[in-house]
C-alpha cells in the first residue's frame, strides 16, 4: 500500500549540510529556522489559533538521505556508530519511509507579502527540508513524565568548547551576540561520529548559516577531549 503526500512547506534553517545538525530537536535552543508555507497552504486561515501554542510538532521528509534501500537494522550513534539496532528502535533517517518528527518552539508567525512563515527555534532540520504537516504540541497528552527509554535514559554528556584568538576576533567582527552561544550549543553535542578517534591535526567543518565553521579536537590532561573552534569564515 502506498500513499502520496503534498509538501505543505519548506524549512529555511541555519544548517546547510547534514554534518553538525543536532541529533535531536531542542538540543541547540538558539538554532533558528523558518517554516515557509507553500501555496495553497499559505492561507492565514489555516493557522488561526496556532499562535496559542508555544511549541509545535513538525512532520518532515529526510530529503538529504541518499540511501534508497531500507535495512531492518541501522547504526545508532548511541552505540558508537559501529553497532546496529532495529530501525524502529531508533530515530535514524534511514527508514522505510524517510519521515522525521520534531517538536520545536514557535516563536512567531510572520508575513512578507503573500509569503507566510512560522519562526522556529530549537530546530534540527536541514535547510530546504520539505514539511508534510504541522500540529500543535499539547502538554497534557504529549508530555509523559513517567515515560522511559532504557536505551537513552540520559542525554549525552557535553564536550568542552573553546575558541582560538582568531575565532574570537572573527566572532567579535560579526556583531551577532548569540552566534557564539549557538556554536557552543551545537559543538558541545560533539558532531563527530563516536566510533571515530579524534586526530589533533584534523580540522572538522560545517556550514552554519553564511559561515564555514571549523574546529579541532584537543586532548585534556585528565583524559578525554575538548573542541577548539579555530575559524569562522564567511562562505
Amino acid at each position: 500500500m502506498e500513499f502520496t503526500f503534498p509538501a505543505i512547506g519548506l524549512i529555511h534553517s541555519c544548517f546547510r549540510e547534514k554534518f553538525g545538525i543536532p541529533r535531536q530537536p531542542g538540543l541547540a535552543p538558539l538554532a533558528r529556522g523558518r517554516l515557509e508555507l507553500l501555496p495553497p497552504y499559505n492561507d492565514p486561515q489555516a493557522l488561526e489559533g496556532l499562535d496559542q501554542a508555544s511549541h509545535i510538532w513538525v512532520q518532515f521528509v529526510f530529503h538529504g538521505n541518499r540511501r534508497l534501500e531500507w535495512k531492518p537494522r541501522v547504526k545508532a550513534p548511541r552505540l558508537g556508530g559501529n553497532k546496529t539496532l532495529g530501525v524502529f528502535a531508533t530515530r535514524s533517517p534511514v527508514r522505510p519511509a524517510p519521515i522525521g518528527l520534531s517538536v520545536v518552539k514557535l516563536e512567531s508567525i510572520t508575513r512578507d507579502g503573500d509569503r507566510l512563515f512560522l519562526e522556529l527555534s530549537g530546530v534540527d532540520m536541514l535547510d530546504g527540508t520539505p514539511v508534510l504537516d504541522i500540529k500543535p504540541y499539547v502538554p497534557y497528552v504529549d508530555s509523559v513524565p513517567q515515560a522511559s527509554n532504557r536505551f537513552a535514559e540520559e542525554p549525552p554528556a557535553h564536550i568542552q568548547v573553546s575558541f582560538s584568538q582568531e575565532a574570537e576576533a572573527q566572532l567579535e567582527a560579526r556583531q551577532q551576540p548569540q552566534l557564539r552561544d549557538l556554536i557552543v550549543q551545537i559543538l558541545q553535542q560533539d558532531p563527530r561520529p563516536s566510533y571515530q578517534t579524534p586526530e589533533p591535526e584534523r580540522v572538522y567543518g560545517m556550514k552554519l548559516g553564511e559561515d564555514n565553521l571549523r574546529w579541532r579536537y584537543r586532548p585534556l590532561a585528565e583524559g578525554g577531549w575538548r573542541i577548539e573552534v579555530v575559524e569562522l569564515e564567511a562562505c
